[in-house]
């Protein structure tokens, strides 16, 4: 937990942003929320946030757009049991506040919760995983230009097979203030940066792409020479290596995963599944397990959303709680669920710091923040060496999975066969198709090479988008169905 100095100061930053310019203070709050409790409902927040965002892209040689936006607004909502009511507007002041509280609060005629009574005032404890910084202003317009033209110049001096290079630069600094029925007041201050790389690589009139990329919170200078070039490193080998990819074999068999961003598949596959919604509804393959074995040994999953500068991390959740390093699956056994407050009430356990909305304009759901699973104790050649026949699949591209039945399918983009341990050639085309809760039961092996993503990842749920992380080990996974084109 972080000093009550630093909390204080992102109060600070928050209300100078948020409030004292519409004529708007911590009473007035405290006025409103009281409006939303003269009816009978279970629980009830105040949502204020200020974005600034830029963005830079640059293709065929010139940074042909570049972008800057300012938003801004409040977000009202009252829960009564299993029903929300929500309303936003871009304009803070006492009257919009007033309207949208008069019009949340008609939820609660009809519901069986009881009148709240507004809590005393709690400054929420929060963490410190990321500095307050701007990072719109951690490089000038020129540098910014700049750096996206180095990432041309590498990608084209790297292989004379290089035709096409893209590339994007983009910065975001949000603040958010947090006010709830039971007197809790949060703030967090969130930098966010990326640097996506893709390039096109041809070859005899085949054309093959390849990206990399990442970021997380903090400024523009951690883009420097070596992580650049890193960056430009790994999309231009992707896209030669797709050159040289052959037809993927379709068919049952083993595939082995490799280490961090193809935890996407653990993300899709088991994560969403293991969201409280879903959970408590009953529509998920995992619900009314904990304490049973749902994966083979050795296999833990956590979900935390508490690890420094990670672009899923947050200091606190987008309904004030702090958040946890939340453990899923420990050994194969399911632990637990990820929350926030309105399902944890309903399913009478704590919020677990997961309660995320893309803006003000959204309500907040249970939502992942940092997914991955530990490592194991096998060194990866071996893993890999272990192939007798199958897929070594080392990026992913898109997927989709079924919350209810746990299936699964997901295009890898960057894909090895190997027979008798050994790697014959790149495949293009392959598809991963499965069930989560089965494919946990048939990880025969895990490496020690636990790795998280660059900073790349947004998931997508109900139509609201927020940045996450995912990671995991190399993995052996027996029986998974590969669709391929070959």
């Amino acid at each position: 937990m972080i000093s009550r100095d630093i909390t204080i100061e992102r109060l600070s930053t928050a209300s100078d942003l948020l409030l004292t310019p519409f004529g708007l203070h911590e009473a007035r709050l405290t006025k409103v929320l009281a409006l939303i409790a003269e009816q009978k409902v279970d629980d009830a927040d105040l949502y204020f946030q200020y974005t600034r965002s830029e963005g830079w892209s640059l293709e065929e040689g010139i940074v042909k757009t570049g972008s800057f936006s300012i938003d801004q607004g409040v977000g009202v909502r009252a829960v009564a049991g299993e029903r929300t009511a929500f309303a936003y507007s871009d304009d803070i002041s006492m009257a919009s506040l007033t309207d949208a509280a008069q019009t949340v609060r008609a939820i609660g005629h009809a519901s069986k919760g009881g009148r709240v009574k507004i809590g005393a005032r709690r400054v929420a404890g929060a963490r410190a995983l990321y500095g307050a910084h701007d990072p719109i202003g951690s490089l000038d317009s020129t540098a910014k230009v700049a750096l996206l033209e180095k990432v041309e110049q590498l990608a084209r001096a790297k292989d004379p097979r290089v035709v096409q290079v893209m590339a994007g630069l983009a910065s975001e600094y949000d603040v958010v203030l947090i006010a709830r029925l039971d007197g809790t007041l949060a703030a967090d201050v969130r930098p966010l940066v990326r640097l996506s790389v893709t390039v096109i690589a041809e070859q005899n009139g085949r054309r093959e792409v390849g990206s990399f990329g990442g970021g997380g919170r903090f400024g523009l200078a951690y883009f420097d020479d070596a992580m650049v070039r890193h960056y430009v490193d790994e999309a231009v080998s992707a896209a030669l290596t797709n050159l040289d990819s052959h037809p993927a074999p379709a068919g049952e068999m083993t595939v082995v995963l490799g280490p961090g961003w193809p935890g996407v598949l653990l993300h899709e596959a088991v994560g969403h599944g293991l969201e409280g919604d879903f959970n408590r509804k009953g529509s998920s393959a995992f619900s009314g397990r904990i304490g049973q074995r749902v994966a083979a040994k050795g296999v833990t999953v956590l979900d935390d959303g508490t690890l420094a500068d990670r672009r899923g991390s947050l200091n606190v959740d987008d309904e004030g709680h702090a958040t946890q390093r939340n453990v899923l699956i420990e050994d194969g056994i399911l632990k637990g669920y990820i929350q926030d407050a309105m399902n944890a009430r309903l399913m009478k356990v704590k919020p677990t710091g997961n309660g995320r909305r893309e803006s003000y304009a959204h309500i907040p759901m249970p939502r992942m923040t940092n997914t991955y699973m530990l490592g194991g104790d096998r060194d990866p050649r071996e893993i890999v060496a272990s192939i007798k026949k199958g897929l070594y699949a080392t990026n992913f591209g898109g997927g989709q999975v079924d919350i209810t039945s746990g299936k699964f399918v997901f295009s890898a983009s960057e894909a090895f066969w190997v027979e008798n341990g050994k790697i014959q050639y790149p495949v293009k085309g392959a598809t991963i198709v499965g069930s989560g809760p089965e494919s946990l039961k048939k990880i025969t092996m895990i490496g020690n090479d636990m790795r998280l993503d660059s900073g790349v990842g947004t998931c997508g749920k109900e139509g609201q988008s927020v940045p996450v992380g995912v990671g995991q080990p190399t993995l052996r996974i027996e029986g998974l169905t590969v669709g391929g084109t070959g």
